[in-house]
């Protein structure tokens, strides 16, 4: 049962992930939630307005269900953990693989799909069709080692902090 809960936290992560992408570049359309995108695709991404009147609202909501799932992940691993009177080590690994899930799920999902292989971002900008596709892949790889890096010591500071309950 606890492989399950770790699993499906991870979903909700991931599920999460997905909704503030989708709010941010298909309804607030705000070049912050582009940070991480390449630096052509930045270029040619133009200021825009709403697409329709209450876009934004609707973004926002998007993003706000999905922050409110990522706090339902944590919350459903930390209680789970803390009801199963876990210890340092299998809150880490919880959190670790979590963690790692989401970070294949962004390279394989977000980067290989979505950017390399889709008409995702074409759709809410055309000016991209053309520049993004299977050339774009593996180009934040330098980010995503960064990440594999810094989730250790992080999910064994949040281990740590869970096991004083």
């Amino acid at each position: 049962m606890k492989m399950w809960i770790t699993l499906l936290a991870a979903v909700m992560i991931m599920a999460a992930y997905f909704l503030i992408l989708y709010g941010g570049v298909g309804f607030v359309q705000d070049k912050r939630f582009f940070s991480s995108a390449p630096k052509e695709n930045l270029a040619a991404i133009p200021d825009t307005k709403e697409r329709f009147r209450g876009a934004h609202i609707i973004g926002w909501l998007i993003i706000a269900v999905a922050l409110l799932t990522f706090l339902g992940a944590a919350a459903l691993a930390i209680g789970d953990g803390i009801k199963n009177d876990f210890g340092f080590l299998q809150f880490f690994v919880r959190f670790l693989v979590m963690l790692y899930l989401m970070e294949v799920y962004d390279i394989f999902f977000f980067d290989w799909v979505l950017l390399c292989h889709s008409n995702f971002f074409p759709h809410f900008y055309p000016e991209l069709k053309g520049i993004v596709g299977p050339h774009m892949f593996g180009y934040n790889k330098k980010s995503h080692i960064i990440h594999f890096i810094v989730y250790i010591p992080a999910c064994a500071l949040v281990a740590w902090i869970c096991t004083l309950f």
